[in-house]
């Protein structure tokens, strides 16, 4: 009992900064609807991602975030595989699979493990989650003849005989049994009707029905479970549940078709990975049936403003990058950079928004990207959501062609911030030739033998209010690298406190003589804001204090000489 209390509360610590604060917590659809069991696998089928490898810790960690989303069942591994899953499975028994923390039915989440049809597996899984107050074998062995031929080497009557065998066994053990007919989506219609019977007759609780390789399409896949409900013996009885692959990037779409067929489980994993191209995601199943609650006679208990960061906390773990154009998490799921689009959706945001991020725990999300589509009004917000409320139109009308003109140049898919900070400082002051630092020089000399030690001599130019000629001040610093005692030298002459974020080199042309550009990120000591500042030459270091030099001219513009800029161009009683 201490272990698992100790375990439980490692992993709220863990989750405490992960975990958005919430008051009421939504729930996916109508209540008056049928109940949708979420049957959770990231951490079996999701584990099988190339690549993948996640260990007992970040499992647990997983499990219990699972939990208070709002999973109902989570297979949480494949317990005679391996020690380590062993151990893991039964560690989220003794721990998640007794917790009740935010659970909205107030039961914990059901712990599963799977097992073949063999008495070694079915006891291997049943020591791994008996633990838990709610546990499950899920025991599945393959229908399709392509199996039985090549795979398991035996007939259909063994497999019936088999299966028979081996639920009965698992029924022994533990009274929640799941059983699977590997490649149904690919087995003959009347033996999946004769396996299943057979399952039923000897205990099976849920029947689940996988397109293990993603072969269906949602037409098939519907039919399918809608034969089986109808004509397995005793199918009225038991839960239908649906696990599709995505290999013809259809596992979603199947997935709801089962469910509008009659199944009442849907198995998924988080982001939708899984073995080759995936799993049926979670989150497009629920938000699915949220969004056509009125066709969908379904509903589930997953909190919805967890799902982002579920999503965020398994892509970290697993180490699989959500691409951006992914359905619900994907970073421009609700991103829009058509002009048409941006001035829609700030005119009314179900335009062209069906879900609002804030449904799916996405806050503080800007949602306009500026590129060469974006219109005016688009520009505008941007450019007010970076405090610039006081612009005319004229500045305005300027700042606007130049961004245009940017972006037709421009070889970045999109426009920063740092480069509209620097497109309105051009639009408020013209040309600044004589307003910022300049480079004027720059020396290195430097030692490879023993301690490692390079000196950079900078002069740099001063600004002038009225753009006359400023002083020149040199400095020099040693340091370890070159580029640290430039950027020292640098923040001497300038005075500066700007902590540098990023740093970046390209070659622009081939060759051992090409033309280097740096692009280096800073922002101020205590606030959160980034400045771009970029150079180019055939010397790196030239280039590299060029880029740090235009950063900080940057920096200090909108630090130091917007509050007055504001004050002398705000029109009318306009916010600042």
């Amino acid at each position: 009992e201490f272990s698992r209390v100790a375990m439980l509360r490692s992993v709220r610590q863990v989750l405490g900064s992960r975990t958005i604060a919430h008051g009421v917590r939504t729930l996916s659809s109508d209540p008056a609807h049928e109940k949708l069991v979420i049957f959770d696998t990231t951490l079996r089928d999701g584990e099988q991602t190339p690549g993948v490898t996640l260990g007992l810790e970040e499992k647990l960690i997983i499990a219990s975030k699972l939990s208070t989303l709002g999973v109902d069942v989570c297979e949480a591994g494949f317990p005679i595989a391996s020690i380590g899953d062993f151990q893991a499975v039964q560690a989220i028994a003794q721990s998640v699979g007794n917790d009740t923390f935010e659970r909205v039915s107030g039961e914990p989440m059901t712990i599963c493990g799977l097992a073949r049809a063999k008495k070694g597996d079915i006891d291997r899984c049943y020591e791994a989650v008996h633990e838990a107050k709610n546990h499950r074998i899920h025991t599945f062995l393959a229908t399709s003849d392509i199996h039985l031929q090549y795979k398991l080497k035996i007939d259909r009557s063994e497999c019936l005989r088999q299966i028979d065998e081996m639920v009965r066994y698992a029924k022994l053990l533990c009274a929640d049994i799941e059983f699977s007919p590997e490649d149904a989506g690919r087995s003959d219609r009347d033996f999946l009707v004769e396996a299943l019977s057979v399952a039923v007759e000897a205990g099976a609780t849920t029947l689940n029905i996988p397109d293990t390789v993603g072969y269906n399409t949602p037409d098939m896949y519907g039919d399918t479970i809608a034969y089986l409900i109808e004509n397995v013996k005793g199918g009225r009885d038991v839960v239908f549940s649906t696990h599709c692959h995505n290999d013809l990037g259809l596992a979603t779409a199947n997935t709801l078709a089962g469910v509008m067929a009659g199944a009442r489980q849907a198995e998924v994993t988080i982001n939708g990975i899984g073995e080759r191209a995936g799993n049926t995601s979670l989150e497009e199943v629920v938000m699915s049936a949220v969004v056509h609650s009125s066709r969908m006679p379904v509903r589930t208990d997953v909190v919805l403003e967890e799902i982002t960061s579920t999503s965020r906390m398994v892509a970290q773990y697993a180490g699989v990058v959500v691409q951006p154009n992914k359905a619900i998490v994907g970073a421009n799921a609700f991103s829009h950079e058509s002009g048409i689009h941006q001035d829609g959706v700030l005119k009314h945001q179900e335009t062209y928004e069906i879900i609002r991020p804030e449904t799916v725990g996405l806050v503080d999300h800007d949602n306009l990207v500026l590129g060469k589509l974006s219109g005016r009004n688009g520009f505008r917000q941007r450019l007010q959501v970076l405090g610039y409320h006081f612009l005319d139109e004229s500045v305005l009308g300027v700042a606007f062609e130049s961004f245009k003109e940017l972006c037709d140049t421009n070889t970045k898919k999109s426009i920063t911030d740092g480069d509209l900070h620097a497109i309105v400082r051009d639009a408020l002051q013209g040309p600044t030739e004589g307003l910022d630092w300049t480079l004027v020089n720059l020396s290195l000399s430097s030692s490879s033998s023993g301690f490692s030690r390079s000196t950079a001599t900078v002069s740099l130019k001063a600004p002038t209010a009225d753009g006359s000629e400023g002083k020149v001040t040199t400095e020099a610093v040693h340091a370890t690298s070159s580029i640290d005692a430039v950027y020292q030298a640098i923040q001497l002459i300038t005075k500066s406190d700007a902590v540098l974020k990023d740093y970046t080199i390209q070659s622009v042309t081939p060759g051992t003589d090409s033309l280097g550009t740096v692009a280096c990120v800073v922002s101020p000591q205590d606030r959160p804001d980034l400045y771009r500042g970029e150079g180019s030459d055939a010397d790196v270091l030239v280039a590299s204090a060029k880029a740090y030099v235009n950063a900080l001219n940057l920096m200090n513009f909108c630090e130091h000489n917007r509050i007055e800029h504001r004050e002398k161009l705000k029109v009318g009683n306009a916010p600042i």
